[in-house]
């Protein structure tokens, strides 16, 4: 009887999984990153943490070889600036199939189960540009996977900015598609209810408490009394994320396509470069959302099941545009090198846990690049940090960030010591004439830290190519006036990427007062 036990646990530590998570849950992987990690490695996480599903922003020959074989489910991304040539042309459609698709498929291939065509194509801030090419641009493709024999078993969506439905009285159960957009996402929804696809989109409530100054802080998470809650003619809503895929559902039912599936392709929470980004925060919103997964009882327009939700992000990605906000670049689960940031049972069982974090991980030289107090031309530091931090990333010095509040010297260690190491430690980047100094000691202090960056492979292919359009987007309404309960959160800067004047006026006049 013993011996039949062991070889019982035996069989299931060997043939199950150590991790299991919450149903419907997969995780974005984007790669706009000075030093990308090791797709090898990355996929070894997913597959230690159990995760199973994983959403690219586009094909990267390195990251499917890396995910061919292991039988995670892949959602592959199109750029929008794609999308003029796969609207015009099907033969550069079928081109794109059969580069990034049929050359990864077969007994041991990737397992592609959706194209995302587009990123949020529909957003405000383009102008248009792509209303008129999204969806020529998916029958194209869904047309080539046919041709190769693949349309049936991989879909063809795209997914949508939360800014493409409304609610006029701002209750979730009257919702409707912007009167700008109805016959586009007519269009839009009856391809996908033909083609049985999702409608994918993309959620933020963190942007709601960012960008809305009244907005009440836990409605943004999922442990809302009935104090901040919405009623919706009887029905109380305690987070605006689940208001806000009902504002769908709402819209979805108007529009007689109340059938197609949903899944939000993007949801999660910063962890620095913002008063609200921390890493208590963040633990707070995933073990909500997943605890809500995990019991699996949907919304109240749709409470037989809960979406599938890919979480937004798996890594951080330091070159990603700060137009958003300076937490562009801390949106990873794991640190840029692969690390778990805090702990998070991906069960939706509430275990205080950390994830598997990377393995192998090979790190430059315990080295760091820090502030000379010592050097004779003092005077010359706001500039030289202001022009550090324009040529690296600084946001970890902004009010309420991880590095903030911690005097002249920190803050100058930590402009030059992200060049530096961005630089990768090349001797002549940690000069500053004269301001800097190599130590071999590390200067972290409480929650500033300050990284060592990971010696980086070479990828076969450009990562920048999502990069005209950062790979994580907001979540907002066309809206001039807002509700503290709105689903949605108003529209930024619509330039793609954040202005180097900006930034560097922006930390001249933090040291400019420092030295008054």
């Amino acid at each position: 009887m013993l011996q039949a036990q062991v070889f019982l646990w035996v069989y299931i530590l060997l043939f199950f999984p150590t991790s299991i998570v919450a149903q419907g849950l997969g995780v974005n992987w984007g790669v706009i990153a000075s030093h990308p990690l090791d797709p090898k490695i990355v996929v070894n996480i997913l597959k230690d943490n159990g995760i199973k599903k994983v959403k690219l922003f586009h094909a990267e020959h390195d990251i499917l070889t890396a995910l061919s074989g292991t039988d995670i489910e892949v959602m592959v991304g199109i750029p929008n600036h794609s999308l003029e040539s796969l609207s015009e042309k099907y033969n550069v459609a079928q081109a794109w199939v059969k580069a990034n698709i049929t050359a990864y498929i077969g007994k041991k291939g990737v397992n592609f189960k959706y194209v995302a065509v587009g990123n949020e194509p529909f957003l405000a801030a383009y102008n248009g540009t792509y209303n008129n090419l999204t969806l020529p641009a998916m029958k194209n493709i869904l047309k080539a996977l046919n041709e190769a024999g693949v349309g049936k078993d991989i879909k063809v969506s795209t997914p949508l900015n939360g800014d493409v439905y409304i609610s006029p009285t701002y209750k979730p159960s009257d919702g409707i598609f912007r009167h700008d957009l109805a016959n586009i996402m007519n269009g839009i929804c009856e391809f996908l209810h033909k083609n049985n696809a999702a409608f994918i989109v993309n959620i933020y409530p963190f942007l709601n408490l960012y960008q809305n100054p009244g907005f009440p802080e836990p409605y943004a998470f999922f442990d809302n009394d009935d104090s901040n809650s919405m009623d919706d003619h009887g029905v109380k809503y305690r987070s605006v994320l689940d208001a806000n895929i009902d504002t769908l559902v709402a819209a979805l039912k108007v529009s007689n396509f109340s059938d197609i599936p949903i899944i939000v392709g993007e949801v999660g929470w910063p962890t620095d470069g913002n008063i609200y980004a921390t890493t208590k925060n963040a633990k707070k919103f995933y073990n909500g959302l997943l605890k809500r997964m995990a019991k699996n009882e949907g919304t109240p327009l749709r409470p037989k099941q809960y979406p599938d939700v890919y979480m937004f992000s798996l890594l951080d990605e330091d070159l990603k545009s700060i137009d958003p906000g300076m937490f562009e670049r801390h949106w990873g689960i794991f640190s840029f090198d692969g690390q778990p940031k805090f702990p998070m049972d991906l069960s939706g069982k509430g275990q205080n846990k950390l994830l598997v974090g990377g393995k192998n991980v090979t790190y430059m030289e315990k080295k760091w690049c820090v502030y000379n107090k010592d050097a004779s031309n003092q005077k010359d530091l706001p500039v030289k940090v202001a022009w550090a931090c324009n040529n690296t990333d600084c946001t970890t010095l902004v009010p309420g960030a991880s590095c903030s509040g911690m005097g002249i010297d920190m803050n100058a260690s930590v402009a030059f010591n992200m060049y530096y190491q961005m630089a990768n430690q090349t001797k002549g980047a940690c000069d500053f004439e004269g301001l800097a100094k190599i130590v071999k000691r590390d200067p972290s202090d409480g929650t500033c830290r300050f990284p060592i960056m990971i010696k980086t492979i070479q990828t076969t292919s450009d990562s920048s190519a999502s990069a005209p359009k950062s790979s994580r987007s907001s979540t907002f309404s066309s809206s001039t006036s807002h509700s503290p309960f709105e689903t949605h959160s108003p529209s930024p800067s619509s330039s793609p990427f954040h202005s180097p004047q900006l930034i560097f006026q922006i930390f001249v006049g933090i040291f400019t007062i420092w030295f008054v």
